[in-house]
């Protein structure tokens, strides 16, 4: 068996599944100060490790930014995130902490990438964009099979973009105001327009503004990635599922004829939903820890 725990912005999830992607069992706690919320995790596994369960790995997908590279001293640290106190904590560490087995740590989009790499809409291919549009923005972008990586994780939600002509909104990102997350993500839509993404009408204008600003993000990851799919998942495209052709019509303008692919000649088929849905969270975490055990020693064990 393998656990996985998903830390998301409000909630995370406590996994156990096998290596083929059954979850045997599941339990969530609420994303409180660390002090509070890691504490409850911690007991969830102890009792799951404690019970003599034949469990061969931890992952761990967490809400970034989140010290990713297994060089650095500050491996498994939070970063200067704006969640009240988690900054600086090291999640892996206290996670892992007594529980001798390997620890995988990634963001939360680069496991549910991973997730349906190994499970979903993207199995058998091996570049892909993952996108999620909700609390923030997030980016999972596998190359060869495996995010890319380097002193960190890509953070492509906070690129700026080419606005639409006459908005000067400012953008509600703390950091860099109407970078796309700043513009297109739940926060943003709320601050802009006063409401709940799934509470307004699907013909507003804000859809077309929200959809401009993504489709300038998959204009950049087409150029720089040029990724096979771009699969897009989240609170928000989930709430306003309208929002697929908007993108979709507007990167074929934004991108104007330059790139000349069969991926891009079908863009229905080009940029998609993913396949598991709110699954791809919680199975993220498990598709890190499948990653990091040995493939003989990841053997299918029935639900009991």
């Amino acid at each position: 068996m393998l656990a996985g725990v998903e830390l998301g912005g409000t909630k995370c999830v406590c996994v156990l599944a096998t290596p083929d992607g059954e979850i045997l069992a599941e339990e969530r706690v609420d994303t409180l100060a660390p002090e509070v919320t890691l504490p409850q995790i911690k007991a969830v596994l102890g009792r799951w490790f404690g019970a003599g369960r034949p469990i061969g790995g931890l992952g761990i997908a967490s809400f970034g930014p989140v010290d990713v590279d297994r060089a650095s001293p500050r491996w498994g640290h939070i970063g200067q995130t704006p969640k009240p106190g988690w900054a600086g904590i090291a999640v892996a560490q206290e996670l892992g902490d007594g529980l001798c087995v390997p620890v995988t740590l990634d963001t939360d989009v680069n496991g549910a990438a991973l997730a349906e790499l190994r499970w979903g809409a993207a199995a058998g291919l091996q570049d892909f964009a993952y996108v999620t549009i909700g609390t923030g923005v997030g980016v999972g972008l596998i190359v060869g099979g495996k995010p890319i990586a380097g002193f960190g994780h890509s953070e492509l939600g906070h690129m700026r973009v080419a606005r639409v002509a006459g908005d000067t909104w400012e953008g509600s990102c703390p950091y860099h105001g109407d970078c796309v997350e700043g513009l297109a993500a739940g926060p943003a839509i709320i601050a802009r327009s006063g409401m709940r993404a799934s509470l307004i009408a699907l013909d507003d204008p804000i859809w077309h503004l929200v959809g401009h600003a993504i489709a300038q993000m998959l204009h950049n990851i087409v150029l720089t990635a040029t990724p096979r799919r771009i699969f897009l998942g989240g609170g928000v495209i989930t709430a306003q599922p309208q929002l697929f052709p908007i993108i979709r019509r507007e990167l074929q303008a934004s991108l104007n004829g330059y790139v000349s692919s069969a991926e891009l000649d079908r863009i229905e088929e080009y940029v998609v939903p993913p396949s598991l849905g709110t699954r791809a969270g919680p199975l993220g975490p498990i598709a890190l820890a499948a990653a990091s055990v040995p493939r003989s020693l990841l053997q299918v064990v029935p639900a009991a």
